[in-house]
């Protein structure tokens, strides 16, 4: 979802589920589920999409799954390729991380962190 006068560059990809914030330019891909919003005059991902995805349907349960592996990408320090081990190692258990893992995979402008 894009809220007013928010853009994307033609090549940037944008999971599933994500939302971009009002005014926002997006230069790099947005991962699923995740919430993205000007914080000091900066893009930055801010959250996951709760909201949204509790409208879509998705259970408590997935959503703390979500919840799970946008820490470990975005709230560990993890330098991306031992965040995507940690994402895989949830994804065993947890089938919504692994939209994240192949999401990162596949990038080619990298993520908006």
């Amino acid at each position: 979802i894009f809220a007013g006068f928010a853009g994307a560059h033609q090549f940037c990809h944008i999971g599933a589920h994500s939302f971009l914030g009002g005014g926002m330019m997006l230069v790099k891909d947005l991962p699923p589920y995740v919430l993205s919003a000007m914080v000091g005059g900066n893009p930055k991902a801010i959250s996951i999409n709760s909201e949204g995805l509790k409208r879509r349907g998705f259970s408590e349960e997935a959503i703390l799954n979500i919840k799970r592996a946008y820490k470990i990408l975005y709230r560990q320090g993890l330098v991306l390729d031992e965040a995507v081990l940690k994402l895989a190692q949830l994804a065993s258990h947890a089938p919504e991380a692994q939209l994240f893992v192949e999401f990162v995979k596949k990038s080619t402008r990298g993520i908006m962190r």
